[in-house]
C-alpha cells in the first residue's frame, strides 16, 4: 500500500505540474514533467535467498580445496604414496564428476527448478562425502570424489542462473562476487581443517566427514528460499512468479519485473544443439567457451590443488603458504564484490588477466639461474599469491556472472552447462598433469606458457567482452544482438 500511494502522489505532482505550465510547453518542462523518479527494489529482500544458494559455491571451494593439506596422508594410508599419477587422480576424479554434472545441469535445471536442482547437488556431495571418508583404498576414494564432483559440477551453473535471476540489476555484480566469497571461505575451511592432518593419523577422514554438514543445510535451507520467477513464468505459472517476485523485490515491483519478463517473448524449453554451437547462438557460446578455457588455462586451480607441494620445495612451512593463499583469495573476492558494479565487469577482468600474468612473469624470474636462495623463495611466494589476489578480483567471479548475464533466457541454462563443461574438461587435465609437466617442462616453461594465456586472455576481453553492469537482462541481450549484426 505504500508503494501504491508513492506512485499515486508522484502523478498528482507530474499532473499539477502541467497544469501548472500550459502556457509554456517547452521540451525540457515537458521531459520533466513524464520522467518519474525509479525507486530500486531493496537489496535486503533477495540477500537471504542469495546467501542459501552460495552454501553451494562453499562446497564447490571445499571439495577443491580439501585434497591440498590431506593429499599426503591421503596417499600414506592407501598406500600410493609418491605415485604422482594417483595423486593427480584423487584430485582430477572429481572433475570428471563435474564434468558429467555440469554438462547436465542445465536440462536439470530447466526441468525441475532451480530450488530442486541446489538440492540435488547436495546430495551425491554427501554421498560421495561419506565413501571417501570411509575409502580403504584408491579406488574406493576414487569413487567417492566422483559422487562429488558431480554435485560440485552442478551446483556452480545453477548457482549463477539463480543470482542473475532473483537480483536487483543494480546489485546483481555484488551478489556474484558473493558467491565467489562464498567459494574461497570454503577453499580457506578445508585449508584449516586440514592443518592437523599431517600429525593426526586418520584426520584426513574428518575433513569429509565436515563437508556432510553445509550439504545437508543447503537441502533444508532451500525449502524456504523463492524459485526464480524466470523459470516459473517459462513454465507458464505467472501467478507463482509475481509472488515470488513480491518475496524477492517487494509488492510495489512485481508489475514492471513481470512486464520485461514479458518483452522475452516465446521461452520454450527446445532447444537445439546446433543452434548452441554454429547457430544463431554460436557467437555468446564462443565468448562463454572461450573465456573459460583461459581462466583455466592460466594455471589458477593448480595453484589451489598443488600449492602445498611447491611452497615446500622452497622450504615454506604448507600451513603457512595456504593461509596465505586464502587470505588473499578472500580479500581479492571482497574487492571485486565492492567494485563490480561500480567499475564493471570487463575492467576487472582485464586488470586481473593483466595481474595474473605479471605474476607468473616473477615464477619464471624466480625459476631462472639470475636469482637464487632466498632472493627465488621471495619472488616464487609473493608471485603466488600476487597470483591468487589478481585472479581473486576478476577472473574468478566474472565468468559465471558475465555468462548467466549475456546469455539469451531461451537457452540460459543449457548454454551455461556446456560452456562450464569445457571449464571442468580443461580443469581435469591441469589437475591431473601438472605435477608430472612441472617435472618434465620446469617450472620456467610451464609458467610461461600460463602466463600467455593470461596476456591472450586480455586481448580477448578487449575485443569480444560486453560490459553488463547496471542492465537489465533484456536490455543486455539487445545491445548483443547489436554488436553480432555490427
Amino acid at each position: 500500500m505504500r508503494g501504491r500511494q508513492r506512485v499515486a502522489s508522484r502523478d498528482h505532482i507530474s499532473a499539477s505540474d502541467k497544469e501548472g505550465n500550459l502556457g509554456r510547453k517547452t521540451p525540457s518542462s515537458l521531459t520533466a514533467s513524464v520522467r518519474l523518479p525509479i525507486v530500486k527494489p531493496a537489496w535486503r529482500r533477495s540477500l537471504w535467498h542469495v546467501v542459501v544458494a552460495s552454501i553451494s559455491s562453499f562446497l564447490y571451494g571445499y571439495h577443491v580445496g580439501v585434497v591440498n593439506e590431506t593429499l599426503e596422508s591421503i596417499s600414506v594410508d592407501l598406500s600410493f604414496s609418491g605415485n604422482t599419477l594417483a595423486e593427480g587422480l584423487v584430485v582430477s576424479t572429481c572433475l570428471v564428476g563435474a564434468f558429467l554434472g555440469s554438462l547436465f545441469s542445465g536440462w536439470i535445471a530447466d526441468g525441475i527448478g532451480r530450488r530442486r536442482s541446489f538440492q540435488l547437488c547436495a546430495l551425491p556431495m554427501i554421498i560421495g562425502a561419506g565413501m571417501s571418508a570411509t575409502a580403504k583404498s584408491l579406488w574406493g576414494m576414487l569413487l567417492g570424489r566422483l559422487f562429488v564432483g558431480t554435485g560440485m559440477g552442478l551446483g556452480p551453473p545453477v548457482a549463477a542462473l539463480y543470482v542473475a535471476e532473483v537480483s536487483p540489476p543494480s546489485v546483481r555484480g555484488t551478489y556474484g562476487g558473493l558467491t565467489q566469497i562464498a567459494t574461497c571461505l570454503g577453499l580457506m575451511s578445508s585449508l584449516f581443517i586440514g592443518f592437523p592432518a599431517k600429525g593426526i593419523l586418520g584426520w584426513w577422514r574428518v575433513c569429509f566427514w565436515v563437508s556432510i554438514i553445509p550439504a545437508a543445510a543447503l537441502v533444508l535451507f532451500m525449502e524456504i528460499c523463492a524459485e526464480s520467477p524466470h523459470w516459473l513464468l517459462k513454465r507458464g505459472r505467472s501467478v507463482e512468479a509475481e509472488a515470488e517476485f513480491e518475496k524477492l523485490l517487494g509488492a510495489v515491483h512485481v508489475k514492471p519485473a513481470m512486464a520485461e519478463l514479458s518483452k522475452y517473448g516465446d521461452e520454450s524449453d527446445t532447444v537445439k544443439l546446433s543452434e548452441l554451437l554454429y547457430g544463431c547462438h554460436s557467437r555468446v557460446m564462443f565468448i562463454g567457451s572461450a573465456l573459460f578455457a583461459l581462466q583455466q588455462l592460466s594455471g589458477i586451480n593448480a595453484v589451489f590443488y598443488f600449492s602445498s607441494t611447491v611452497f615446500e620445495s622452497f622450504g615454506v612451512p604448507s600451513y603457512l603458504a595456504n593461509t596465505c593463499v586464502g587470505i588473499c583469495n578472500l580479500l581479492g573476492s571482497v574487492v571485486a564484490m565492492i567494485l563490480m558494479d561500480k567499475l564493471g565487469r570487463k575492467v576487472l577482468l582485464l586488470g586481473s588477466f593483466l595481474g595474473m600474468a605479471g605474476s607468473m612473469g616473477l615464477q619464471v624470474i624466480a625459476a631462472s639461474s639470475f636469482v637464487s636462495g632466498i632472493g627465488a623463495m621471495y619472488l616464487s611466494v609473493g608471485g603466488m599469491l600476487l597470483f591468487v589476489l589478481s585472479f581473486a578480483l576478476g577472473a574468478g567471479p566474472v565468468p559465471c556472472l558475465l555468462m548467466s548475464e549475456i546469455l539469451p533466457g531461451r537457452i540460459r541454462a543449457k548454454a551455461m552447462a556446456i560452456c562450464l563443461a569445457v571449464h571442468w574438461v580443461i580443469n581435469f587435465f591441469v589437475g591431473l598433469l601438472f605435477l608430472r609437466l612441472l617435472e618434465q617442462l620446469g617450472p620456467q616453461l610451464l609458467y610461461t606458457f600460463f602466463g600467455s594465456c593470461s596476456l591472450l586472455a586480455v586481448i580477448f576481453v578487449k575485443k569480444f567482452v560486453l560490459e553488463t553492469k547496471g542492465k537489465s537482462l533484456h536490455e543486455i541481450e539487445i545491445a548483443l544482438l547489436a554488436q553480432g549484426t555490427s
